[in-house]
């Protein structure tokens, strides 16, 4: 019998880590559904009287959702960081109200005036009352303190809501009691709203602290760090996080002992590096038109960037910007909302562009019509941002009344926009597969392996739009610990995974079409690199999953599988390196010296701040203290722009070198962008992000984690001081990082190549370099 070749023995490999990783993602999402914490029919005081409902509950939870709070604070540590954790917040309250209300019983004196003995003996009541579970039979009884306790809740909303906090950019009267009928398409049940978002707080906070039926721990593993509540990290929480350091280890030898036995890098296709005569490079009408499309990356990525710095500013000065009422127009949940859309729509179109470029460059030709169909999903892609961040606005504001979650702001972070503008997204991505597949139908039959080059391009960009269809499984009134179990599938499997697997697959096909590679190599290489992405990534994703309601199987298959994500990370950033140094062999004449810059950049990047600082509060312990902190969008900032932007920056270089005119183009423009980015990034995450983060976490640790997410730690000097010397490093980022990708891509536009019918061959691989002997 013939043996297998190695392509298709990891081709199968790869197709077994798939199935294996999704089965236990789907088990696990069976798990969390059946082990959710379970939202009361009716919640009763002692003397049997209904306090509030399910519907009141699921209510608020749409309230929530409705204004956009996700994108000013959290609930249960998802969310944005200049508003407090409603779920931390709510249980302090609670906790400072069993506290009074056991010292008045005990010692019929204010709990602040009890001796420590007396003190150490309500405590002991607080915590009692605080993690015995009364929920049974869809009823939960609170006892006298937690009466108390859920109406010192509701008083502290209401003014929090009617009156607002200017000083944390938070308007007055944001939630309107519009008293509109409750319909399917409302969500928000009957009555009083902000009695139903604090009823909602009261129950997240509930489930935070109540131990789980026969066992010694919460519904959130005993998150968030509250000892005055009886929450304080578990023995898994301390377990998984040595396995999981050691277990990287073990995995990372054990991956390095196999890439060099079996040879799975990338290897050189020349003998002497080849000559590129872009003159010779030409242009189908639908490349010439992706002109367009490359400009307006760069001004979304321009106004993403800018509402960024407007952010930045309102955690430094909050109630202004520079003296303008900014916030009454612009509040920051609405900036932060529009913010992270942009930052997915600008990096989204850069790689939907380079897609379009390269089927017809693969297939030596373009189908008639194709300029059309790329003219009209430029315009539905203009149509879904446009429409959707207005629709955010009107949202929020309140002016769509039923009709929020239809057009306006879904209210969940990184799915805010609605649900027409969702299903309008994936129709749009699912054009561009087509006109992809349309542009790919040749090389496609002239690939004989259904598993070569170019259908592993197919098969990534398929991936893009399936995997966004799991937002739709997310609804108002859906529980909210099964809403971030999807929500996650979308952030983590589609923006960390899907588009990065299509990220390792479209740099394969830049260094093969560049014939700087052989395609066995490349091919082997891919399948390796994305046996070991998959193979961590999509168990990684039960990271997200330790504190939200769902079980602790997650602390363990999480801290192990997203550990295991800093070992392909590192093995593409040496890859990355061995692919600059072949870019430096054709010194000046190698005319994407700017995409290869971009390139390492998002190796270095994917290494540092996807890896590195993603292990540093991935570990279960870590993860404790700091979840809904700065080390987050720390991480987040490092990975998001840092991976995927800077990705996107390069191929959208790689494109317009090959549609404009090769007289025109400038590297030292490219140079100083690159570094403007880089080092403006860099100071971000080191000026600002890392130490307040670091500073936080250590004030989570001392005081408990409500101390840590209220304002007042933002206004700390230091703490303030670093929040406005992050001007400095936004300004690097801006100016000279930002502002000279916008000339080009505008200016590029007056210097596009002529239409050619069929696309030529910019390399010419029999000459060598001018000076070689």
């Amino acid at each position: 019998m013939k043996a297998k070749a190695p392509n298709q023995i990891l081709k199968h490999v790869l197709l077994l880590t798939m199935l294996l990783a999704f089965t236990v993602m789907l088990v696990g999402g069976g798990w969390i559904y059946k082990n959710q914490a379970p939202i009361p029919d009716r919640v009763v005081g002692p003397d049997g009287s209904v306090l509030t409902t399910k519907a009141q509950i699921l209510g608020g939870q749409a309230v929530y959702q409705k204004y956009g709070l996700m994108d000013y604070g959290t609930v249960l540590g998802h969310g944005s960081y200049l508003g407090p954790d409603y779920t931390a917040e709510a249980l302090h309250i609670m906790t400072v109200a069993l506290q009074e209300h056991w010292a008045g019983v005990l010692h019929k004196k204010p709990y602040g005036e009890l001796a420590d003995d007396q003190q150490a003996g309500v405590g002991v009541k607080v915590k009692s009352d605080l993690k015995t579970n009364r929920f049974a039979g869809g009823t939960l009884s609170l006892t006298e303190g937690q009466v108390k306790g859920l109406q010192a809740i509701r008083a502290h909303y209401r003014e929090y809501f009617e009156k607002g906090n200017p000083t944390a950019s938070l308007p007055g009267g944001m939630i309107r009691d519009e008293h509109l009928p409750a319909t399917g398409r409302s969500y928000v049940a009957d009555g009083d709203q902000i009695q139903q978002i604090s009823d909602f707080f009261m129950w997240t906070s509930w489930l935070s602290a109540a131990n789980r039926p026969g066992l010694d721990y919460s519904y959130t593993n005993n998150w968030p760090y509250a000892p005055e509540a009886g929450n304080t990290a578990s023995y898994g929480a301390v377990l998984w996080s040595a396995v999981s350091v050691t277990l990287l280890i073990a995995g990372l030898a054990l991956i390095l002992w196999a890439q060099k036995k079996w040879k799975l890098e990338m290897e050189t296709a020349y003998q002497r590096f080849p000559r590129f005569d872009l003159s010779k490079l030409a242009v189908t009408p639908g490349q010439r038109k992706l002109g367009k499309y490359l400009l307006v990356v760069t001004l979304l990525f321009l106004v993403q960037s800018l509402l960024g710095g407007v952010l930045a500013h309102y955690y430094a000065e909050g109630s202004s910007f520079y003296g303008f009422d900014l916030p009454s127009l612009l509040p920051f949940n609405i900036a932060k909302g529009w913010h992270l859309q942009l930052a997915v729509f600008w990096i989204a179109t850069a790689w939907l562009a380079m897609g379009l470029y390269a089927a017809p460059a693969i297939s030596g030709d373009e189908p008639k019509g194709q300029g059309l169909l790329v003219d009209i999903l430029f315009w539905a892609l203009v149509a879904v941002v446009g429409g959707s961040l207005v629709g955010e606005w009107l949202g929020v504001k309140g002016y769509l009344g039923n009709l929020w979650w239809w057009l306006g702001h879904q209210g969940w972070e990184y799915l805010e926009l609605g649900r027409v503008w969702q299903i309008l997204l994936v129709g749009g991505l699912g054009l561009w597969v087509f006109i992809l597949w349309r542009g790919l139908r040749r090389g496609l039959k002239g690939e004989t392996d259904k598993g070569g080059l170019t259908h592993l391009l197919l098969y990534t960009s398929i991936g893009i739009p399936l995997f966004y269809v799991f937002a739709f499984f997310i609804k108002p009134d859906t529980h909210i610990t099964y809403a971030d179990y999807w929500r996650w599938w979308i952030i983590h499997l589609w923006v960390e995974g899907m588009f990065e697997v299509f990220a390792v697959v479209i740099i394969g096909y830049l260094m093969v079409a560049m014939k700087l590679v052989t395609v066995k190599s490349t091919v082997r290489a891919l399948y390796f690199q994305l046996i070991i992405l998959l193979g961590s990534g999509v168990i990684g994703t039960g990271h997200h999953y330790y504190w939200v309601g769902a079980p602790d199987m997650w602390i363990g298959l999480g801290a192990v599988f997203s550990a295991m994500e800093v070992i392909p990370l590192t093995l593409l950033m040496v890859e990355a390196y061995e692919q600059y140094k072949i870019s430096q062999q054709g010194g000046a004449v190698f005319p994407y010296r700017g995409t290869f810059w971009f390139l390492v950049a998002t190796a270095f990047w994917n290494l540092v701040g996807a890896g590195l600082l993603g292990f540093l509060i991935n570990l279960p312990i870590v993860s404790y203290f700091q979840h809904g902190s700065w080390l987050t969008p720390t991480h987040g900032h490092g990975a998001l722009m840092g991976v995927y932007g800077m990705l996107a920056i390069a191929l959208l270089l790689y494109v317009l070198r090959n549609i404009t005119k090769p007289s025109w183009w400038n590297d030292r423009l490219v140079a100083v962008s690159f570094w403007g980015l880089n080092i403006g990034l860099a100071g971000m995450i080191l000026i600002t992000l890392l130490p307040v983060g670091f500073m936080q976490l250590f004030e989570s640790w001392q005081h408990g984690f409500h101390v840590a997410r209220s304002f007042a730690f933002y206004q700390k000097p230091l703490v303030n001081t670093l929040m406005w010397l992050r001007s400095l490093p936004d300004t690097v980022f801006l100016v000279p990082g930002i502002l000279p990708l916008v000339y080009m891509t505008a200016t590029g536009l007056f210097n596009l190549r002529p239409v050619a019918e069929s696309t030529g061959d910019a390399v010419v691989v029999d000459q060598p370099l001018a000076g070689d002997d």
